[in-house]
């Protein structure tokens, strides 16, 4: 099983960034998908969460409006869209996968920075 995150990097203020998280190794369309992250001296939150038919979405109450979670389970790939970053954005984003009964995988992280 595999969580390949990628997209991080460098944004100033108000910028845009595109995460995207390859899957393998286990059925993807099967599992609800999510992001989550987790700045210096944070707990983990969650971002966005989305179906595994890709019907239903949630976010948090910070990242609403601004952000956007995807998915192709041709692809099996889900991304998260984000727009208008603000600095308490800085974080390592990380994709999970859960399949609500037994089975959850976490990525290994993409470090997003928002800077000037």
């Amino acid at each position: 099983v595999q969580l390949v995150e990628s997209g991080g990097g460098l944004v100033q203020p108000g910028g845009s960034l595109r995460l995207s998280c390859a899957a393998s190794g286990f059925i993807f369309s099967a599992y609800d998908m999510s992001w989550y992250r987790q700045a210096p001296g944070k707990e983990r939150e969650l971002v966005a969460r989305i179906t595994s038919s890709g019907v239903s979405t949630n976010y948090a109450d910070s990242v609403k409006g601004r952000f956007t979670i995807s998915r192709s389970n041709a692809k099996n790939t889900v991304y998260l869209q984000m727009s208008s970053l603000k600095f308490e954005d800085t974080a390592v984003y990380y994709c999970y996968a859960n399949n609500g009964i037994l089975n959850a995988y976490w990525g290994q992280g993409t470090q997003v920075t928002v800077s000037p």
